[in-house]
């Protein structure tokens, strides 16, 4: 995937169809370990407001906000898959679900860093440092043999 070509993206059952242009890439990958975002639990990827068109199913689409309603969360009104959402840290971004785009998979990504959004900067905290890592490693044979 080349950083400036657009990517398609769709909800499981294909009602909502995205075409997003990323920021930086998959390298934007991230996850936030705020109230919502860990019971989440995706890998969100970073777009520029206009760089995000919601090709068909906009209709379909539900928005949920909490705390302060900055942040604006979609998902598909039929199979509940999230698929993006308005940052709250940046109003002039879109964080887009990594498993919604095509030939993307949130096993793809040997480590992603864990922002603490618990300590939100917007909440006068001295800002979303990094939380953690999140490590995916693919289980070796000796390991899927014991099972």
């Amino acid at each position: 995937m080349t950083d400036d070509a657009p990517v398609d993206g769709a909800c499981h059952c294909g009602t909502v169809r995205l075409k997003v242009r990323l920021a930086d890439g998959l390298r934007s990958a991230r996850r936030c370990d705020c109230s919502y975002c860990r019971m989440r639990g995706c890998i969100a990827v970073s777009a520029r407001l206009n760089d995000l068109e919601v090709v068909s199913g906009a209709d379909a689409l539900t928005t949920y906000q909490f705390n302060t309603g900055t942040a604006k969360h979609h998902f598909c009104s039929k199979c509940g898959i999230y698929t993006h959402h308005r940052r709250r840290s940046n109003p002039n971004e879109y964080g887009v679900n990594a498993a919604v785009l095509a030939g993307v998979s949130p096993f793809d990504f040997a480590e992603v860093i864990v922002l603490d959004g618990r300590n939100h900067p917007s909440d006068g905290n001295s800002g979303a440092g990094i939380a953690g890592m999140l490590r995916f490693e693919p289980a070796g044979e000796d390991y899927k043999k014991a099972r």
